[in-house]
């Protein structure tokens, strides 16, 4: 069975936002929310570090690293645990979603989640342009709201938007129940870790910190392992009610 996961490298993730920016911008977020943010390890502001400046020469401790943060689609999701009506579910395929038309905006499940994933809407979504972006409805006042895994757009074979935008190819999606995909290759070798993983809320991220991977090393929008889109249509996601290719 499917079991779609993420593997973000640390040593290679520079920061930049292009994955919260193409986040917001794929699935049509309000300006004044966010699904993915780039948190600071470092100083008590975002981009400081923390330690000293050097004064003679090379005798500096500066230092600061950035940690990507969303939705971890954890197995044993809190989130699902608390929600009255059934609207937070976790699929057969691994990702958590939100039953949009169910949810009451009790907020219980932002209360539970213990890595602070998800946002509320208290007002109408505020947008540029006005009518909305990417390929995702708006979401209506009233409601939470957090990270899919670009569901939308793993239903067309495609990576997550963060994924195919991230400039250092610092973030690798795939089938953690496939022991050949890249995903569970990596976190097979490499030193990784789930955050707050005392919890045992077993999230479907997975960090690596300490030696550097190869990163995604694929090009293009394609989920591993399947067939390259057309030409024709980059982002490969349908807008017409087609199938995408």
């Amino acid at each position: 069975m499917t079991d779609y996961g993420m593997v973000i490298d640390l040593e290679r993730c520079i920061g930049c936002n292009a994955c919260a920016v193409s986040c917001s911008q794929e699935n049509n977020v309000s300006l004044d929310k966010q699904w993915n943010r780039i948190l600071t390890e470092g100083g008590d502001a975002m981009d400081t570090p923390e330690g000293s400046y050097p004064e003679n020469g090379r005798d500096g401790t500066l230092s600061m690293n950035h940690l990507p943060l969303a939705c971890q689609h954890c197995d044993n999701a809190p989130c699902v645990k608390v929600c009255p009506v059934n609207a937070t579910y976790k699929r057969d395929d691994g990702i958590v979603e939100i039953d949009y038309d169910k949810c009451m905006g009790c907020r219980y499940c932002m209360s539970a989640c213990p890595y602070n994933a998800r946002v509320f809407n208290f007002d109408d979504p505020k947008t540029l342009p006005t009518d909305g972006t990417g390929n995702v409805e708006e979401r209506k006042q009233g409601v939470v709201e957090k990270c899919t895994f670009c569901s939308h757009r793993v239903k067309e074979d495609l990576d997550p938007a963060c994924t195919v935008a991230c400039p250092a190819d610092a973030r690798i999606f795939g089938d953690l129940d496939d022991e050949e995909s890249t995903a569970s290759r990596y976190i097979e070798k490499y030193e990784t870790e789930q955050l707050l993983d005392e919890l045992e809320t077993d999230p479907n991220t997975y960090y690596i910190r300490g030696e550097m991977s190869p990163g995604r090393t694929r090009s293009g929008n394609e989920l591993e392992g399947t067939e390259k889109k057309a030409a024709g249509n980059p982002n490969g996601v349908a807008t017409d009610g087609g199938d995408g290719q």
